[in-house]
């Protein structure tokens, strides 16, 4: 059997061999299982082995690869390789979330280039999904309306990043991975009257591939509001017509609230100060007589905050902690904010951090890299759903998986 098999490799070449050496009277399906548990107990890293996280999943029985590009701090890789893959590319240019990324997943090999000037061929090796939460600041409402009012472009016109979705098509076009995983702000959907949208997706069904798309509140996963749009496709070359996905229903799960995060005894350091505070409430008050939303956000242990921007290191003030011993309110600890963004022990440990992820950079740059990162634990949920179609085309489809791999076959 093929050590390096990927989903993306098997294909009708291969369905006479399979058919061939699958044991009678088991099905496809569980013979492909039982190869691929093989495969991944002949290479899955010792540390993720020894966890009962990635093997307890039935998910994590189907071996994938992914690519993790603008990373931040692994958002994806946490959760996608806690589902069972093996991340072969990471790309992130910020030189502090590159630290982190580094320290976390146990000095791995991240791509620190301007993802314009990579050579995509040479580059980036074939893979299974392709997981982007592309930069966001050009479509989100915070990110429009600063623009705006300082003259500036916006959107697929920001010079900057704007134009880094047509770089993830490029990749597409390069290396046609089976499933894209994409990840931006809840505006992106409604930029510029919905226009910035139809061009997303039909440039997505011009590359064909069935486009789906969803915003999901991570409310149901974490104590926080956090309204993010979800974007999920599958190559229409290899899936034919017969893709049968759906998106996570988190009605039925318990919301968490704050007091699941939050800390005993934060250090002192947290609270505001006086003047500070007395701020707030006199900017949140004038603002109010004039009609606006605009001001602090107040919230207890029984509530679920909003939603924590990369801008949190200033002030603090979009969620602030209510106080029984301070009189004034506090921000929360880098530490809780770790947690309010969803990443706990369940990922830590698969990379061997047993007391939780190590923070390596200061206050300002946790806050900003918590603010712009996904929340691992929904999109572990939307890559469950993903391999759920995976799995039933493996098992169900002539068409499926690879190259000619026959001739390495033992």
């Amino acid at each position: 059997m093929p050590k390096d098999l990927l989903i993306r490799d098997i294909g009708s070449d291969n369905y006479a061999w399979l058919q061939s050496t699958k044991p009678p009277g088991t099905s496809q399906g569980e013979y492909l299982r039982s190869l691929f548990e093989s495969i991944i107990e002949d290479n899955i890293q010792p540390s993720l082995f020894k966890t009962q996280n990635i093997l307890s999943n039935k998910y994590s029985r189907l071996p994938f690869k992914f690519i993790d590009l603008f990373a931040g701090i692994g958002g994806f890789r946490s959760a996608m390789t806690r589902l069972g893959g093996k991340c072969v590319f990471s790309n992130e240019w910020d030189k502090y979330a590159v630290k982190t990324y580094q320290t976390w997943y146990r000095d791995a090999d991240i791509n620190t280039s301007d993802i314009n000037e990579l050579d995509i061929q040479k580059e980036i090796p074939d893979h299974d999904i392709l997981c982007a939460g592309f930069p966001c600041q050009p479509f989100s409402i915070a990110g429009v309306s600063k623009k705006n009012s300082l003259g500036r472009l916006h959107g697929f016109s920001d010079q900057k990043d704007g134009n880094l979705f047509y770089r993830i098509l490029d990749i597409v076009k390069e290396k046609r991975p089976p499933v894209l995983f994409l990840e931006n702000v809840k505006n992106l959907r409604s930029h510029d009257g919905g226009k910035t949208w139809l061009i997303i997706e039909r440039c997505l069904d011009e590359h064909e591939y069935f486009v789906y798309k969803n915003i999901i509140d991570a409310r149901h996963w974490v104590p926080q509001h956090r309204e993010r749009i979800f974007i999920v496709c599958f190559d229409k070359k290899k899936f034919g017509l017969n893709v049968d996905f759906e998106f996570p229903d988190p009605e039925n799960k318990n919301q968490p609230k704050l007091d699941s995060i939050l800390g005993n005894k934060p250090d002192i350091k947290y609270m505001l100060s006086d003047k500070l505070w007395n701020y707030l409430q006199e900017y949140a008050e004038k603002h109010k007589l004039k009609g606006n939303g605009f001001g602090y956000g107040l919230f207890g242990k029984d509530d679920v905050a909003r939603t924590m921007s990369a801008r949190y290191y200033k002030d603090g003030s979009e969620i602030l902690i209510k106080q029984k011993r301070w009189k004034n309110p506090r921000r929360l600890t880098p530490v809780e904010a770790q947690e309010l963004m969803g990443f706990g022990n369940e990922y830590s440990t698969l990379f061997g951090h047993e007391d939780g992820f190590p923070q390596v950079v200061s206050d300002t740059q946790a806050y900003k890299q918590f603010g712009n990162s996904v929340v691992p634990k929904v999109v572990e949920a939307v890559g469950k759903n993903i391999l759920s179609v995976l799995e039933q085309h493996l098992s169900t489809s002539e068409r499926c998986l690879i190259k000619d791999n026959s001739k390495n076959i033992q």
